[in-house]
């Protein structure tokens, strides 16, 4: 069977004995055999690319996101800040391959101070310690294990611990596959007859299983979703997301002007647990601009598609700014007037004109709005009238920003303009003769003339007292 599913290789894989077998041939007081040993039926593999990168996915955002704590977990020691030493794997958890059914053992060793505590994760979830079906063990010389007695196809997935101390925190993963057995293929349980516990087998029988071929199907692959071409402004965040399918799994590269894109601080690539790929660069600069290639290649063929990133500099955005504002006016009514400013900005921006609280959208036959490419802006009103008045706003806005200024206009008729006066006042005399001010300074010949009477000035509609002034 195990050369059906895997090859003649990997035929040792199953060469494990059943579990009376295994119990037998332990002596009772060792310990359980160690992970990856063939008594377990545990044979590690290399993951691909495409699951090392959803590998880097989860452990990133585990290391950043809330856990939470057991209920009987302890709380940590006092340590000084100073003392403590974060937490650091010295044995990581493996990548293995089993079939449905047999045992699984994950198993690390982890170091800190204080003491780090410990949480598991299966495809990003965490797994709680009273689960049943896992058996989660942490020792005293920080060597901590998950173990699935059966597993199933359920357990297939990503396995992830997380170390924590108040230093920081650590992670590693450890991919399951979990291979499905055909019925016909098992053996059933061997009976106390047969020493070696086997069921003969007719060497015909066994020489046919050797001899059939198997049958694999392959998939090309084919992009279920693909970006079209980007713009993005110089200094931001560019994200590209494609999905694709294929059988086996593609594996993704991505490439810049025909260059390899290498993965660094700048460009992560990453693959969500939806099988969303994605590169993403960070911030970008114009060294990022060309054309970019998703190359997906699996043992059925290949597929790519091409997109082109144009990287747009920070001097090409520039927010709105008024050089000259607009001013208060007053006009006559029945005279054309212009409420006029000047505003830069790149690009261009566009203009909007309100009064009071009202947008106007559109020029008409009396109220025309002017635009020109060097930044003139006017609203032109022919024959204002009293409804004219009011505060006028213009706004200018563009890509980086929008700025706005108001002023008000006035409309008044001819005959309500006020006449100025020359003439000065009259100012009856008081105690003091400097008292006698008028609205032109002071009257000498009122200062020095003699005390009038009361009925002469009574006479004179004009006078006002001094201490009125």
């Amino acid at each position: 069977m195990a050369r059906r599913l895997l090859g003649a290789g990997s035929a040792t894989v199953l060469s494990a004995p059943e579990p009376e077998e295994e119990a037998a041939s332990q002596d009772p007081g060792s310990p359980h055999a160690s992970v990856g040993s063939p008594l377990d039926g545990q044979k590690e593999y290399k993951v691909s690319s495409c699951e090392q990168r959803l590998i880097s996915e989860i452990e990133y955002r585990l290391e950043r996101c809330p856990v939470e704590d057991p209920e009987e977990e302890a709380p940590w020691g006092d340590v000084a800040t100073e003392d403590g030493v974060a937490p650091l794997f010295q044995v990581k958890l493996r990548h293995y391959k089993i079939f449905e059914g047999m045992p699984v053992t994950f198993t690390c060793k982890v170091t800190g101070s204080p003491k780090p505590k410990i949480y598991w994760f299966k495809d990003g979830k965490q797994i709680s310690p009273r689960n049943q079906h896992y058996s989660l063990q942490s020792d005293p010389d920080g060597t901590c294990s998950l173990r699935a007695a059966a597993a199933t196809l359920e357990d297939d997935g990503n396995y992830t611990v997380l170390a924590a101390n108040p230093q920081g925190r650590v992670s590693c993963t450890g991919r399951l596959m979990v291979q499905a057995v055909n019925q016909r293929g098992r053996s059933p349980r061997p009976s106390s007859g047969h020493p070696h516990g086997r069921r003969p087998r007719s060497r015909s029988r066994d020489s046919a299983d050797e001899s059939e071929p198997i049958q694999e199907r392959f998939f090309r692959p084919h992009f279920l979703q693909a970006p079209g071409d980007l713009t993005v402004q110089e200094g931001r965040l560019c994200r590209m997301d494609c999905k694709v399918s294929g059988l086996p799994t593609p594996d993704l590269t991505w490439q810049l002007d025909g260059r390899p894109v290498r993965p660094d601080s700048a460009h992560r690539m990453l693959v969500r647990e939806n099988g969303v790929h994605s590169l993403v660069i960070e911030p970008v600069t114009a060294r990022d601009a060309g054309i970019y290639t998703c190359v997906a290649t699996n043992r059925a063929g290949q597929n790519a598609f091409s997109l082109e990133l144009v990287v747009a500099a920070k001097e090409a955005y520039k927010a709105p700014v008024f050089l000259e504002k607009l001013q208060n006016t007053g006009v006559a009514d029945g005279y054309p007037v212009r409420l006029e400013c000047r505003v830069s900005g790149a690009p261009p921006p566009q203009i909007f004109w309100k009064k009071e609280n009202e947008s106007l959208t559109h020029s008409t036959d009396r109220v025309s709005m002017h635009q020109d490419p060097h930044g003139y802006v006017c609203l032109l009103i022919q024959g204002a009238t009293k409804d004219d008045a009011g505060w006028y706003t213009v706004s200018a806005k563009n890509e980086a920003g929008i700025v706005s200024c108001t002023a008000r206009l006035d409309v008044y008729t001819q005959w309500q303009q006020p006449a100025q006066s020359t003439k000065p006042k009259r100012v009856r005399p008081s105690a003091s003769r400097y008292a006698a001010l008028s609205d032109q300074g002071l009257d000498i010949r009122a200062a020095f003339q003699p005390e009038a009477s009361p009925s002469h000035l009574a006479l004179s509609p004009g006078l006002v007292e001094s201490e009125d002034l």
